[in-house]
């Protein structure tokens, strides 16, 4: 519950949220500390004796400012006077609620409710109520609030009056908001006009001008803009003109989501799912939305990129770099290309238009160039294998030249204003003076480093050098101008990883700059470097991937850089809030980049890829890229086939046809990339889609196949033998259209479907064989009332239960010609849970979700003293979430022997929310579960509402007072903001095992997780 309070005389607005743990409280924003304030809380209005409201909790405002009222049970009103600062108002009451009052009223199943706004002939405050019959006619009644404050401990009354008769609607109206005046505002896809003669309503007149999201909520926000929000589709603001609807803005929802896929963790290989880096890679499809709203939506949170336009097929880039064809101009206008044995060079138009040039400015064109870059004085400074030239912009004549020695070639080059730094044959560095003719001004040769493997002349600290070693796996900070080693750094005392490449760029502002270094392993390491001193402080190493990365520095125009990390996984690296963020970028085929900030393309980059360059402009930081594929129907699962490329969606289309509900069910198969709907299979009439996988199976000779398998339900359960659902299996062939290679009617509706040994499993819970076109029961055992998931390891098969939690069968291959398959009940949970979903996430152990918003992690007791023990689930972690998980799905992340927690699955939610459920490894178990504690008896939350409250497990049968070994990721990775003091206090009472420095970095690399 959320609404928005205006007190009068108060200089800022309150929010007022109230919780499903009857707590409600009120907000303030206290621009002095800049920091929410809680202005008032009550802890608990739980009226026992009444019945929960069965439509919607509501929280009313009035548009005059003087009353708030609360629709929490069926049949009360709960008034609250809003208390405004007067004269006699101490100054802790001012801008308060009053103590609540109840009123009685005979409407019940309230569909809306609201304040009218006053007329000048009000004396009281008005309200009405849209409302629904037993029978299901809709009325409009209107009532007037009579209140009577209270004194020396007395809340006062309150009474509503009936107003006038009340006004029949017909059985779609849904939402009633108020106006102010004789204006009119738009439903959700009606405008009710009112009619008005002398102050007083004559009538009223219901028009269609649009369609909108199916509206969970209206609200007027003046000026004849109204905000429609929805739960299951996108919310909108839209302004109602002359018989239509204008929409303004779409705000993206992926609520509710009903099914979801794990497309790719950054690896495109196959269903694996691999990576060493963080959630951020993953490419998550969810079935989103209800009815005409549903939609299939693909998410990556990660940095965007906009491609803008497309230079030509052009193989094998091996560098790009950004050149500016006059001195005078900030702009760049020419893009250099360079190959394996030629350059290339692009001259870009004001307009967009580009030309290649056969030659530019006197660049050896013939040969690949290690670096180009404009200097100081007009010129262009060229770095070839075998030399160095500078070249006068105004005419190209080369004005200095440097040729290396015969069989002596140069291998990697760096430049600033006044230095170029070259390595010749990988053994000797060379500094040449850019303003005195290319003289050699110091070189050094090194034989305890070995090979230089890469060489950077940073910006930020003109006076240095620096460079990686392979044979010593080291990185040496050296005078720019004698090659004077300042300080020296191992990077891997083994030797197992070199580094590849090297920066030192101003990722924060105010603080010092940051030294980054590539290893061969795909870690990242990153120093802090006193810029005076040049000592390296702050070690920290990320894992991007399992490859070196190359480092590409790209301006911002906050005076920072931000970093791209080219790699298998290309990331952004850069500052934000004190902090360097890791984010993954959509460039996933990147093979060198370049800023590129032309008159026609501002702040863009250039990208190459290992078949075309282009011109892209890239998100400054991560955030949250939603692709939308629009149904006009419920998607109700989804599977992915990585072989295909394309995703198997079951759909449910609803409509009302001559006063009758129509429901008809499609199994779609749509592209991955142009999320194009490529076949359709139509479902028999009350016939729903209830589950949708894609399985490699047996077909009869015993070889695997890849097939979709869809599991359905037939609305009509009338009769005990009727049939109840149906199992069908789908081939696609190399044309990617549906067949419908075998089907099988069952008993019962198949909600969860899964594979095992190459057959499919249906949650009745049967085992079935594929005999084209034949399917063939193999084995079957009756462990469940209402199947609604399934978690299949191995050659165990948990069950979420509806109604009777999780159970664990085991599934046994014949041994012998004679034998046969069969299934053994090995574990159960006997709490009572009302399951949604179940996953297996490691040995024995299960992660369940109820319809209650508890997740459980179960693990069977294989040591337990007796068989009856064994058999038991039992709980070693709960917490409540909040939200009802749909679906869990499991995700395997090969992580660093370092790693703090071991991603395990991803979670949907009927909100629209994806989580990330992690194990803790054990060494970082009680620290972690300790930090939590610490950090939620120092962190304020909003409404002082407590946390261990907050996330305690609570369902209908019992609730605990605490989440029981579940670490709230969200509240540890608190300990980021909090001040220096306050994080060195807490972690003084987590124990000696917590260094400020060490808890600092864990938390930081538990962020990077997502």
């Amino acid at each position: 519950m959320l609404e928005r309070l205006q007190f009068a005389q108060s200089p800022t607005e309150h929010i007022f949220i109230g919780t499903d743990l009857y707590m409600y409280f009120t907000l303030s924003w206290d621009t002095k500390s800049q920091q929410l304030h809680t202005q008032k809380s009550f802890v608990d209005q739980a009226d026992k004796a009444s019945r929960d409201s069965q439509t919607q909790d509501r929280c009313l405002v009035d548009p005059a400012g003087q009353y708030m009222a609360l629709q929490l049970f069926d049949g009360i009103i709960t008034i609250l006077p809003l208390i405004s600062k007067g004269k006699k108002k101490k100054t802790s009451e001012a801008f308060a609620l009053g103590e609540p009052v109840p009123a009685r009223i005979t409407e019940f199943f309230v569909r809306s409710s609201c304040f009218l706004y006053p007329r000048e002939t009000d004396s009281q405050p008005r309200l009405a109520f849209l409302y629904a019959e037993n029978h299901e006619r809709v009325h409009l009644s209107f009532k007037t609030l009579d209140h009577t404050p209270g004194g020396s401990g007395d809340p006062g009354s309150a009474v509503l009056a009936t107003q006038s008769e009340r006004v029949d609607l017909e059985l779609g109206a849904s939402h009633v908001i108020p106006v102010p005046g004789p204006e009119y505002d738009t439903g959700k896809l009606y405008v009710l006009m009112l009619l008005i003669e002398e102050d007083e309503v004559s009538g009223w007149q219901l028009d269609v001008v649009g369609i909108t999201s199916r509206a969970t909520t209206l609200v007027y926000l003046g000026s004849g803009l109204t905000f429609v929000g929805s739960h299951q589709g996108d919310s909108q603001v839209i302004r109602v003109e002359q018989q239509e609807i204008q929409i303004l803005q779409n705000l993206t929802n992926v609520a509710p989501i009903l099914d979801f896929t794990v497309m790719d963790m950054g690896n495109r290989n196959g269903e694996t799912h691999s990576n060493e880096y963080s959630s951020g890679q993953a490419r998550i499809v969810t079935g989103s939305g209800a009815f005409q709203d549903g939609s299939l939506r693909s998410i990556r949170s990660g940095v965007g990129m906009e491609d803008q336009g497309l230079l030509g097929d052009m193989e094998n880039i091996l560098d790009l770099y950004p050149l500016s064809s006059k001195s005078t101009q900030k702009q760049v206008d020419v893009l250099a290309a360079t190959f394996a044995n030629e350059t290339r060079v692009f001259l870009f138009f004001p307009d967009g238009e580009v030309e290649e040039k056969d030659d530019f400015m006197g660049l050896s064109l013939t040969e690949s160039s290690l670096y180009i870059s404009n200097i100081q004085s007009n010129r262009l400074l060229q770095v070839t294998n075998t030399q160095v030239r500078i070249n006068d912009l105004e005419n190209g004549m080369v004005t200095s030249e440097w040729t290396a020695q015969e069989a002596h070639n140069v291998t990697v080059a760096s430049a600033n204003d006044d230095h170029v730094v070259v390595c010749v044959s990988g053994l000797e560095a060379l500094v040449l003076d850019l303003n005195n003719d290319l003289r050699i001004t110091a070189r050094r040769k090194f034989p305890e480093e070995g090979q230089i493997a890469c060489i950077h002349v940073p910006s930020v600290c003109p006076g240095i050098c620096l460079a990686g070693f392979w044979q010593s796996s080291s990185v040496t900070i050296m005078n720019v101008e004698s090659l004077e080693t300042i300080q020296r750094v191992v990077m891997s005392e083994e030797g197992v990883a070199v580094p590849r490449s090297l920066i030192l760029t101003q990722l924060i502002p105010n603080e010092a700059p940051t030294l980054l270094v590539a290893m061969a392993n795909g870690e990242i390491v990153t120093f802090s470097m006193d810029i005076k001193t040049h000592a390296l402080s702050s070690r920290k190493a990320t894992i991007l991937g399992t490859q070196g990365a190359t480092f590409k520095i790209l301006p911002r125009n906050s005076g920072t850089s931000s970093v791209f990390a080219i790699c298998e996984h290309s990331s952004l690296i850069y500052g934000s809030e004190g902090r360097i963020v890791y984010a993954a970028i959509t460039a996933e085929e990147a093979s060198c980049v370049c800023p590129f900030n032309a008159e026609a393309y501002p702040d863009a980059v250039a990208i190459a890829s290992a078949k075309d360059l282009k011109i892209a402009l890239v998100d400054t930081e991560r955030t949250t890229h939603v692709q939308t594929l629009k149904f006009g129907e419920t998607v109700r699962r989804v599977a992915y086939s990585p072989k295909l490329k394309a995703f198997g969606i079951g759909t449910i289309y609803r409509d009302i046809q001559d006063g009758y509900e129509i429901v008809k069910s499609h199994f779609k198969l749509a592209d991955e990339v142009m999320f194009k709907e490529l076949d359709t299979f139509a479902l028999n009439d009350d016939e729903l889609i209830e589950s949708c996988i894609r399985a490699d199976l047996r077909d009869g000779s015993g070889r695997l196949v890849e097939r979709f398998v869809v599991g359905t339900a037939y609305m009509d359960h009338e009769g005990q033998d009727v049939v109840r659902g149906r199992i069908l299996v789908f081939a696609t062939g190399p044309e990617r259209k549906l067949k419908l290679v075998s089907k099988l009617s069952v008993m019962g509706a198949c909600r969860a479907l899964g594979v095992i040994d190459g057959n499919i499993v249906a949650a009745l819970v049967v085992i079935y064989g594929l005999n084209s076109p034949e399917l063939t029961k193999l084995a079957t055992y009756r462990t469940s009332t209402a199947p609604i998931a399934l978690a299949i390891s191995g050659n165990q098969i948990a069950i979420a239960d509806l109604m009777k939690s999780v159970s664990v069968v085991s599934y046994t291959r014949p041994t012998s010609p004679g034998s046969s398959h069969t299934l053994v009940e090995t574990a159960r949970h006997f709490q009572t849970a009302w399951a949604t979903a179940v996953a297996h996430v490691d040995e024995h152990t299960w992660l369940e979700s109820d319809a209650e918003g508890n997740l459980m992690v179960l693990k069977q007791n294989v040591g337990g003293m007796t068989p009856d023990d064994q058999r038991q689930l039992q709980t070693i972690s709960e917490i409540r979430l909040g939200e009802m998980v749909n679906r869990i799905q499991k995700v395997e992340v090969e992580s660093s022997s370092c790693a703090v927690v071991l991603p395990r699955a991803f979670m949907g939610t009927v909100d629209g929310s994806i989580y990330l459920f992690a194990l803790i490894t054990p060494s970082k178990q009680d620290l972690l579960m300790r930090l939590q504690q610490a950090i939620a008896s120092r962190v304020q939350s909003p409404g002082n509402v407590p946390f261990n409250t907050y996330r305690a497990f609570r369902n209908s049968v019992r609730q605990s007072d605490e989440p029981f070994r579940f670490v709230d990721g969200e509240l540890v990775e608190k300990f980021l903001d909090c001040p220096a003091g306050l994080q060195e206090r807490i972690c003084e009472e987590v124990g000696a095992q917590a260094d400020v420095e060490e808890v600092r970095a864990m938390v930081e690399g538990l962020r990077r997780i997502h």
